[in-house]
């Protein structure tokens, strides 16, 4: 793997304050979303975002996030990619807690959270943007668990992607990449540390694809969604980690690549 399976460091952070402004929907009848709309005169026509989010799922500050790729004139649909079973953030690691049996079975036993299941929404959701808002230009976000399925699904429609302390890449399908890529990595990260990130970046220089990959000091797994924001270092990284995702599809995803 480019990067490791997540662990007991991505269920941990901070709550951040503020009142989401978008929607929650349906995809497909069937998944839970949360659409953020841009104000009309900085959206970006045909384009839009695909947020996969980490495996704390569709909560308070991935609406917020998501908000913010709006308020920059993107359409960006979050996507409940854990069938309503997120996990529950956590303040500090709980070691009683199994992700593994959780990403095998769900918090019920029945309710795996595999290929198998997340590629179908994933799927789904391409298709809403494409056929239920008309995008013609799809980006994509991966934060922790969202980046395997980010790099997974370019060849179904995700054309320039952005991932933050990635977990769960396969190397064979980081090989054949599809289109752009971007890499936010944390200085501690036992997810994506040091020797995962050189293998990651000795795969990329040998695609044909645009790729970088910016490297914050002074944070850890998981930052550019849940760090402390009453940490000047961490906000400062988290912040920095969006301005890089926005310019790489303001030139990426609004060009025609």
């Amino acid at each position: 793997m480019a990067s490791y399976p997540p662990a007991a460091c991505c269920t941990v952070g901070f709550k951040h304050e503020g009142t989401p402004q978008g929607k929650s929907i349906r995809i497909a009848g069937k998944y839970d979303a949360y659409l953020a709309t841009p104000p009309l005169e900085k959206t970006h026509k045909d384009a839009a975002i695909l947020y996969l989010p980490d495996i704390i799922g569709v909560w308070q500050n991935s609406k917020l996030l998501a908000d913010e790729f709006a308020a920059n004139g993107y359409l960006t649909l979050l996507i409940d990619t854990f069938n309503g079973d997120p996990v529950p953030l956590q303040k500090a690691h709980d070691p009683a807690y199994n992700i593994f049996e959780w990403l095998a079975h769900g918090s019920n036993g029945k309710n795996p959270h595999t290929e198998e299941a997340v590629d179908p929404v994933v799927e789904d959701a391409i298709k809403a943007l494409k056929e239920d808002y008309g995008i013609t230009k799809i980006g994509s976000v991966g934060y922790c668990f969202g980046a395997k399925y980010l790099v997974r699904h370019y060849t179904d429609g995700i054309q320039v992607g952005y991932v933050a302390h990635p977990s769960f890449m396969d190397e064979d399908e980081l090989a054949k990449l599809g289109g752009p890529l971007a890499i936010a990595a944390a200085e501690v990260d036992p997810i994506f540390p040091d020797e995962r990130r050189y293998k990651t970046e000795k795969i990329l220089k040998k695609t044909s694809q645009p790729w970088q990959i910016f490297f914050y000091s002074g944070v850890e797994h998981g930052f550019a969604v849940r760090c402390d924001l009453n940490n000047r270092v961490q906000k400062f990284a988290k912040e920095q980690a969006f301005y890089q995702a926005i310019a790489w599809f303001d030139h990426y995803l609004l060009a025609e690549v």
